[in-house]
């Protein structure tokens, strides 16, 4: 045992010694050496030496070992780069009978591709005993064979190989046999008996030997066989073949029970010396499984299917036997022929996925393809389908690259299906096919897109706080973060907009909403920018227009601005006696502060003193008279009126008109003192001209102050129009209500007071006080020109 431990030891370090010879000489392929039952996890060898690069580039670079068979019989260290056997091999199972045993294998470096060539060799070690295939032969030997004979003899088996393998046999002591040893064609040996000295079958019939054989081992191996001899009298004529080696040729794919051959035999003899019976002389175990032999017409058939790839070559030796006990041999070889029943294999080595959409020329996959098949029926072609954007790289030992185009775009696609298709060449051709599933990540290159460019949401004034006014809506073509949307209000252009606190926006649903009760008196219209941006990296964004239209709402009611209804003397309107039907008493001048139909004023008559004597026109409020005045109509008269707007709910203001009948303006309508009536009828016609040039002075102004109100409205409906805002309507206005901007009832801060004084004697008019704006003031609690609409202006 110690021997043979010594010898195993000398035999590993003679190996390795051999592989750092052959690694300085750089010779190719790397190779590498092990003996068969070397336990699992033995270290083999440094490839970090032996590949020339560092430790740290192998985990790198996805360093790989890569069998032909797909089967990991090495194991290689990424940490170290040490190679280590990753289990027991038997070099029977792998390589049976051929030596040497050289396994090939690949060291594969991926990014960047880089292979190197390695085989691995399997040592043989004595591990099996030489077997006989029977515990007895039984041979015939006729008495009167010459010395010097030689008869055959079924050889031992032995799995190993080299000096392992059987190198002698011996037969036990007698007189007249010996054994002599002969090598066949493929260079194994077999035993023959021959004869040393004659035979008497008289004296002895039969002879019992031992038959031995021995490998070269150490220690060496033995098998044995009893041989039994049967001395036979006199046939003088042993079979003979009509060839004595016989080849065929026989397809892989050949049906179970075809014929695969056919030998022959004669025998000159007669009778049972001449009657020939055929056997396989050395069968073994898979022989017998894979062909019959037809005792009686040689015929060999067919009794397991072929494989060109596991076997591609048997030899079968046929022995002939007569009815004497003589016999004689051939050799059969048979050459299996490869046919095309193997299709293409295609094994993924690496695999990338997903790929980011921005990425250029990329590798997705590296493989390898293999036919095995021989010959044309082995080689391929490799390829995938049109419309895609990768392309197939083919690389070296049967490697291929599947590489982008360029870069991807996951918004158009966001998974690829490439199916490679490889072919082989054979007749007819085998095709597999196996689908690569390639993903596309996403990256931000999408900024967040506005359903709308601008938008334009209304909101009617006085709404309650935090009303929602509207949405906007973004969409971004990315996905996940890059996707996700925040909204947020930009600064306004406008810095007098004080848009915190009018508008505040969620910014995950990008809903707006109203922070305060608007006045659309004060604010008719703004507008300001949303801003959309996303969570990538960098981060993208964009910007929409939103302009918010506030919606006028009745909430103001009619106001009078003649005649003026909180003065501290009330003003009477004169009637002349004399005044015709229709005579104009006095206009009722209003305004409202709303817009649209809810400004739209109508006039309505409520009450009078004297039923059916004046009436009102519903549209510019002028009071006239209906009737010629008679002697019973009361000299002084009361009327209320009623001024309304066309809004929902309606709003209106009444007002009350004092009229007093008078016979004619040039007269007093209060008595004089008589003594007073000759001085002041001097003067009468002077006061006359300057009541005229005041009046006409009035009526001037009031001409001016009509045009200059016009003029505001126009630039103000100007404005309005480049908004987007029309506050009066087209179309007809319906028949009760007026025009505040054409038909008569003043939009400006003008009121007039105008009547004659009560506690004078004299024609005397008092005009012209400017008492709208501290009425309005009064009223609306604000200063004096606080509302730049009504404008004050002087009296005389």
């Amino acid at each position: 045992m110690n021997i043979g431990r010594e010898h195993r030891q000398r035999q590993v370090l003679l190996t390795f010694l051999l592989l750092g010879v052959a690694a300085a000489a750089g010779w190719e392929p790397r190779r590498y050496f092990v003996l068969e039952e070397t336990p699992s996890g033995t270290f083999l060898a440094d490839l970090v030496k032996d590949l020339g690069l560092g430790v740290a580039e192998l985990s790198a670079r996805g360093a790989q070992v890569v069998f032909e068979d797909n089967k990991a019989r090495l194991q290689l260290d990424l940490q170290t780069g040490k190679l280590m056997l990753n289990e027991k091999l038997d070099r029977e199972e792998l390589c049976g009978p051929t030596e040497p045993c050289v396994t090939p294998f690949q060291v594969l470096l991926k990014k960047p591709l880089e292979i190197f060539r390695a085989e691995l060799r399997v040592g043989d070690i004595n591990d099996h005993s030489p077997e006989f295939p029977e515990r007895e032969m039984t041979v015939r030997i006729i008495e009167n064979s010459p010395v010097g004979t030689a008869f055959f003899l079924k050889n031992a088996q032995d799995l190993d190989v080299g000096n392992n393998s059987i190198q002698n046999y011996n037969v036990s002591t007698n007189s007249h046999f010996h054994v002599s040893i002969r090598k066949r064609g493929d260079g194994r040996k077999y035993p023959e008996l021959v004869l040393d000295k004659e035979l008497d079958r008289e004296e002895q019939a039969e002879f019992r030997l031992t038959l031995t054989a021995l490998d070269g081992g150490s220690p060496p191996r033995t098998g044995t066989s009893q041989i039994r001899i049967v001395v036979m009298d006199t046939n003088d004529n042993a079979p003979e073949f009509s060839q004595a080696f016989y080849q065929v040729q026989v397809p892989e794919n050949s049906p179970v029970g075809s014929v695969v051959a056919k030998v022959s035999a004669k025998d000159l003899d007669s009778g049972t010396n001449g009657e020939v019976s055929y056997s396989l002389f050395q069968s073994s175990q898979e022989m017998s499984k894979t062909f019959a032999l037809n005792a009686l017409s040689g015929e060999v058939r067919l009794v397991k299917t072929l494989d060109f790839e596991t076997t591609s070559s048997y030899e079968v030796d046929i022995e002939a036997s007569d009815g004497g006990g003589l016999s004689g041999k051939c050799s059969v070889s048979i050459q299996v022929v490869d046919v095309n029943d193997n299709y293409p294999e295609l094994t993924i080595s690496s695999l990338t996925s997903p790929i980011p959409e921005n990425s250029p020329e990329t590798e997705v996959a590296l493989f390898r393809v293999r036919d095995r098949d021989s010959g044309e029926n082995g080689r391929t072609v490799c390829s995938i389908q049109h419309g895609v954007p990768f392309t197939l790289e083919p690389s070296v030992e049967n490697f291929y690259r599947l590489m982008t185009e360029g870069a991807l775009d996951r918004e158009s696609k966001d998974e690829y299906n490439i199916t490679v298709t490889v072919s082989d060449m054979g007749t007819p051709r085998l095709t597999t096919q196996h689908t690569i599933t390639v993903q596309v990540s996403d990256i931000n290159d999408n900024a967040p897109a506005f359903t709308q460019t601008s938008y334009t949401l209304s909101v009617r004034e006085n709404n309650s706080p935090a009303l929602h006014i509207g949405t906007i809506s973004a969409t971004d073509s990315d996905s996940g973060s890059n996707a996700h949307i925040t909204y947020s209000l930009m600064p306004p252009y406008d810095q007098q907009l004080a848009l915190a606190s009018l508008i505040s926006i969620n910014a995950e649903n990008g809903q707006l909403f109203a922070l305060r009760a608007l006045d659309y008196e004060a604010l008719q219209a703004f507008e300001f920018r949303v801003g959309a941006t996303d969570q990538g990296s960098p981060a993208l964004s964009s910007q929409a227009l939103v302009r918010v239209l506030v919606l006028d709402d009745n909430d103001n009611e009619p106001f009078v601005l003649y005649p003026l209804q909180n003065a501290s003397a009330p003003c009477t309107e004169l009637l002349p006696r004399v005044a015709e039907p229709g005579y104009l008493i006095t206009k009722v001048v209003a305004v409202d502060r709303d817009s649209g139909q809810n400004a739209w004023l109508s006039f309505q008559l409520l009450k009078t003193t004297e039923p059916g004597l004046f009436s009102v026109w519903a549209h510019n409020g002028e009071v006239r008279t209906t009737r010629l005045l008679s002697e019973r109509d009361a000299t002084k008269h009361r009327l209320l009126l009623l001024v309304k707007d066309n809004g929902e709910p309606q709003r209106s203001t009444s007002v009350t008109l004092h009229v007093l009948v008078v016979d004619g303006f040039s007269q007093p309508y209060l008595p004089l003192p008589e003594v007073a009536r000759d001085t002041a009828q001097g003067d009468e016609d002077e006061l006359t001209l300057y009541l005229v040039i005041a009046l006409a002075s009035v009526s001037s102004l009031f001409l001016l102050s009509v045009l200059l109100f016009v003029g505001v409205r126009l630039c103000r409906r100007a404005r309005a129009a480049s908004l987007g805002v029309c506050s009066v309507p087209d179309g007809h206005f319906p028949a009760h209500l007026v025009d505040v901007s054409n038909a008569g009832t003043l939009s400006q801060s003008y009121q007039y007071e105008v009547c004659l004084t009560g506690d004078s004697q004299s024609n005397e008019f008092k005009f012209l006080k400017p008492v709208f704006s501290s009425i309005l003031d009064q009223n609306t609690g604000g200063q004096p020109g606080d509302n730049p609409s009504f404008p004050s202006i002087f009296g005389m």
